[in-house]
């Protein structure tokens, strides 16, 4: 990771998040716990991939900076972290492959996914989400049994 900020990867301003990376690893450590909860296999595998999305964007938010672009081109996040933290490239190849399963899952799909495949996922992205922690210097507390995070 480049120690001066002018050195920093560069993304479209437009698509960078509007919250902090310790905002939104706080929001996808909760979706992770909702994933967990969540009992239609396609809406748990949603909200899991969608942990996991929030935990790229607060590395998109730690290590970017903004740069002008046009707003017309679409640019998936799992691409922007690729070239943000080359390091995490086979993580975003991962979950971009699952970005249509996801959708189709929202959309209501039945059975696009399996009790399996969601239970991976979620496993998966806990362990993504954990990755990110670390590399951001962030220590993750886990809550105690019985106590809400």
């Amino acid at each position: 990771m480049p120690t001066n900020p002018a050195q920093a990867p560069t993304v479209p301003a437009h698509v960078l998040p509007h919250r902090t990376p310790a905002q939104l690893l706080a929001v996808a450590r909760q979706g992770l716990a909702e994933a967990a909860r969540t009992r239609p296999d396609g809406l748990r595998y949603a909200a899991a991939h969608l942990a996991a999305l929030r935990a790229a964007a607060a590395l998109l938010a730690a290590r970017a900076r903004p740069a002008p672009a046009r707003r017309n081109r679409i640019t998936s996040v799992w691409v922007l972290l690729s070239g943000v933290a080359p390091e995490l490239d086979e993580w975003a190849r991962f979950f971009a492959a699952g970005a249509g399963k996801r959708a189709a899952a929202e959309a209501g799909i039945p059975r696009v996914v399996t009790a399996r495949e969601a239970d991976d996922l979620l496993r998966a992205a806990e362990q993504f989400v954990t990755v990110v922690e670390t590399a951001l210097g962030v220590a993750h507390q886990p809550a105690l049994d019985g106590l809400a995070a």
